[in-house]
């Protein structure tokens, strides 16, 4: 134990270089998460566009659905426990109150969606395995039934730069609710190349295994909300329009333009008023912080890991580390402006297990709330670096 944190306490004078920036609301270890701000003007015009969009309207049992979404990484991959069954029990009610009636004979069901979350069975195909539960790729399906070439398609976006792979599926409308199809062909179209390449999946030999079914258990009133079930057992949840969180929070996955994300996201809510430094656990999952001296000395500023807040004051950073150890140091913060407060650590340990091994370490510094709501915080904290937080634990602290 002795000699394990002796190891860490040297890591003082390791220094961290630029990394490209990564989203997950998972224990923080070691590296951190970065800006990567540069961005071309192009790029940053088309953001903008996208952030000041008319805000989506949910019913109230819509929106019970799309905060359980909120931080979920991976489309559901990586959901805990709690957050999936948040997520099954919004969808159940929704799929109780049925929405629009035969939704396939409906033209809300036609357009591109895109993919918020979706279960993974062990029955998932080839696509969904390799490409669902990868933040860095949007996901989409386009359904297009009123035509001489009825057709559903899986379309993976790499990025506006690179393109995307689209596997496509010629359906038919087996009633109100079930669409039938059967996968007929696959092309990557690369913005690099005049022409497509196609996807090596020989469908013609895969017989059955190409043709499947979609039954739509809920679309809504707006046509901006569906959840369908596969015949693999998977349960997907798509929208064809998405929320200012939303897109930030899928900005902060690619890591492209992700500071000027954040200023139009603040901008939009600039008339909050007064913010709190609300109790909870809080996981960064993004940090404008570019390049680090000292490892201890970011942790002890908040730099990485974990914020737990208390409502008597006391706040206190958590990184786990390496050998499964972890640091801590606690401190108490104090209100001192409608959004501002002062924040004093110095009570710091390398814990192991039941172990602790007190490490002298202290830090004040000035913390402002830019954001804050029930799932998501922003805020400038120790040299004015700008940090975004997930809520992970989901219900208050005592």
């Amino acid at each position: 134990m002795a000699a394990a944190v002796a190891n860490l306490t040297n890591l003082r004078s390791f220094h961290y270089w630029r990394q490209k920036p990564t989203f997950s609301p998972s224990p923080t270890t070691l590296p951190f998460y970065r800006n990567s701000s540069a961005s071309s003007a192009g790029r940053t015009k088309s953001l903008t566009k996208v952030l000041t969009q008319e805000e989506v309207s949910f019913t109230e049992q819509e929106n019970s659905l799309v905060e359980a979404l909120i931080g979920i990484q991976g489309r559901g991959r990586s959901a805990s426990p709690q957050q999936l069954t948040d997520v099954q029990n919004a969808v159940n009610v929704l799929e109780g109150l049925q929405g629009v009636p035969d939704p396939t004979s409906s033209s809300l069901i036609e357009g591109r969606w895109q993919l918020m979350f979706t279960t993974r069975p062990g029955t998932a195909s080839p696509i969904q395995r390799t490409f669902v539960g990868v933040d860095f790729f949007s996901v989409f399906q386009e359904v297009y039934l009123r035509t001489s070439d009825p057709r559903v398609s899986n379309i993976v976006k790499f990025s506006d730069a690179v393109g995307e792979l689209k596997v496509e599926a010629a359906a038919s409308i087996k009633d109100g609710k079930r669409i039938l199809f059967r996968f007929d062909k696959a092309a990557f179209s690369l913005k690099f190349l005049p022409f497509k390449v196609p996807y090596p999946v020989p469908f013609r030999l895969l017989g059955d295994e190409a043709k499947g079914w979609l039954d739509t258990t809920y679309l809504s009133e707006s046509g901006n909300l569906r959840i369908s079930r596969g015949n693999k057992g998977t349960t997907f949840v798509l929208q064809k329009k998405t929320g200012p969180r939303q897109r930030l929070l899928s900005t902060i996955s690619t890591g492209t333009g992700v500071k000027e994300a954040i200023d139009e996201f603040i901008s939009l809510n600039q008339n909050m008023g007064d913010l709190e430094l609300q109790d909870g656990e809080w996981e960064m999952i993004w940090s404008s912080q570019e390049e680090t001296d000292s490892w201890l000395e970011n942790a002890a500023n908040g730099l990485m890991g974990k914020q737990i807040v208390k409502k008597d004051g006391q706040i206190k950073f958590v990184v786990d580390t390496l050998l499964g150890l972890k640091f801590s140091i606690t401190g108490t913060f104090v209100k001192t402006g409608g959004r501002t407060y002062d924040l004093t650590m110095d009570d710091a340990a390398i814990i192991g297990g039941q172990f602790g091994y007190p490490v002298e370490l202290a830090s004040k510094f000035e913390l402002e709330i830019l954001y804050s709501d029930d799932r998501i915080r922003i805020t400038r904290g120790f040299r004015k670096i700008v940090f975004v937080y997930l809520r992970t634990d989901g219900v208050e602290q005592n």
